[in-house]
């Protein structure tokens, strides 16, 4: 059996979490609020939130580890062998919806799971990711995202990349809406290929990567002008975000059918949103480019 290394996970996770808020907190110009919670079944974790920043008007970046007794039913769906075994669980997660509707919403998230049963060996694996969701696409932007992720999954085998960035594609998709949430990233679960080592060192290699994914778009973006159409545009776009994280989200349901933190969880959901009925872009607007050039799934690097 392989060791699982459970401190060496929670000291990187919280390092990790220390210098995202901490990069993301020099472009704002304010510092996280900082929100330390204990959940009744077991674990806790701490909650970072930046509400009406200079540049970000929503942003959380969550570290949790909770245990259990037993799996919730999101946990066992793809696995039901694991259903009643006891389990522990610790990630960081975050999401950043900038103010300016042309800098792009970013989420990411990486986490350990381990499941036990008395009499049986551990069973363990990693997941996590990044996507990206703008609201007015820059194809500049889309690329050094997408070749960030891609230069971070290098190292361990050609065939990483192109894999996990299909899954988030095929993951981070409205199916009532038959339309991509963004342009993605890179998605990954049940992840413990070639041992914990090996897949301790890529989830930390996604983990490190989003700084440099992000940081460069969200600097260059933050300070366009834009005017109320933009503005309206993004948080009718934002609907779509809300849509997925309460329908479609692992990550969420996990939280709720868990017994997790509910502020906690759903820090993710922007502080402002609008919903219209059977609303179409004009053709041949920015707004209608979203649509045609940057929602359809396609190799960007």
């Amino acid at each position: 059996m392989t060791e699982v290394n459970i401190q060496a996970v929670k000291d990187y996770l919280l390092d990790l979490q220390d210098r995202i808020c901490g990069e993301l907190s020099k472009v704002d110009g304010a510092e996280f609020m900082e929100d330390a919670w204990e959940r009744p079944g077991g674990g806790g974790g701490r909650t970072r939130v930046l509400e009406n920043g200079g540049v970000i008007e929503k942003g959380g970046v969550n570290f949790s580890h909770v245990h259990g007794d037993t799996l919730p039913p999101s946990a066992t769906a793809a696995r039901p062998e694991l259903a009643g075994r006891s389990f522990e669980a610790m990630g960081v997660s975050l999401v950043i919806h900038p103010r300016n509707p042309y800098a792009p919403t970013s989420h990411a998230n990486v986490r350990l799971f381990v499941a036990q049963k008395e009499g049986a060996e551990p069973v363990w694996w990693f997941g996590g990711g990044y996507d990206l969701t703008p609201y007015y696409g820059f194809e500049e932007d889309v690329v050094h995202w997408h070749q960030t992720a891609k230069d971070a999954c290098a190292p361990f085998g050609e065939d990483v990349y192109p894999r996990f960035k299909k899954w988030c594609d095929e993951y981070f998709y409205l199916k009532h809406r038959d339309e991509a949430r963004g342009v993605g990233g890179l998605f990954f679960d049940d992840f413990n290929e070639g041992g914990f080592e090996n897949a301790f060192a890529f989830m930390q290699a996604v983990g490190n990567s989003y700084l440099d994914a992000y940081l460069p778009i969200l600097k260059k973006r933050k300070d366009a002008e834009y005017g109320e159409r933009e503005r309206d545009f993004q948080l009718y776009r934002r609907g779509r975000y809300v849509e997925f994280n309460l329908v479609f989200d692992r990550g969420t349901l996990f939280g709720l059918q868990s017994g997790g933190r509910t502020e906690s969880i759903l820090m993710s959901l922007p502080s402002e949103v609008r919903w219209r009925y059977d609303w179409h872009p004009q053709p041949g607007s920015p707004e209608e480019k979203l649509y045609t050039d940057f929602l359809p799934h396609k190799d960007w690097v």
